[in-house]
């Protein structure tokens, strides 16, 4: 079962904004995604990690 999650820059870290929105298999991946993404904010690529929705 595929559910949606939400993906906030690591630097920023603002409560509320997130930047991306992606879909995960939680049965086979259990641990928190963490991708590199660009930030709009921070106008640089980042480290983006799995925040609750």
């Amino acid at each position: 079962m595929r559910e949606i999650i939400k993906l906030t820059c690591v630097p920023c870290e603002i409560p509320g904004r997130s930047n991306y929105f992606q879909t995960k298999n939680k049965k086979t991946k259990t641990e928190k995604l963490l991708t590199k993404k660009y930030c709009k904010f921070c106008r640089k690529h980042t480290d983006h990690k799995e925040s609750k929705v």
